[in-house]
This record gives C-alpha cells, structure tokens and sequence, in this order.
C-alpha cells in the first residue's frame, strides 16, 4: 500500500513538474477559471505552482551538479 502511494506521490510530482515545463517554454498554462468550485480551483492553484517550485529546484540542483553543464 505505501509503495503505491509513493508511485502515485511520484507521478503527481512528475506531471506537475511537466506542466511547469510546457508553462515555461511555451506560456500554455490551464485555464483554472473554468473550474467553478473555489476549493479545487484553489488546490490546482497550489499543485501547479508546486509544480514550479519543483523546476526551479530542480534545475538548481542539476546546475551545480558536476555532470550537468550550463550552455
């Protein structure tokens, strides 16, 4: 059961990262307007913005990391 929970955890945390992604390099985000319940608007808010926090973390950990170069 935890290990399911971890691989669940995992993916949210990729897809997030993902969507980050596409946001930065593209500025195509989802249009969390459309979501009528303040409650889960909200939540996707705060998961997406995770999501960016997760990017700029982990970009500087590859940064400083010997096996990355920067160009």
């Amino acid at each position: 059961m935890i290990g399911r929970l971890a691989h669940i955890g995992v993916d949210l945390v990729l897809i997030s990262g993902v969507l980050a992604g596409i946001k930065r390099s593209t500025g195509v985000t989802p249009n969390l307007d459309l979501i009528e319940n303040k409650d889960i608007r909200y939540y996707s808010s705060k998961y997406l913005n995770f999501g960016e926090s997760f990017l700029d973390s982990t970009g500087a950990f590859l940064g400083s990391s010997q096996f990355f170069t920067r160009k």
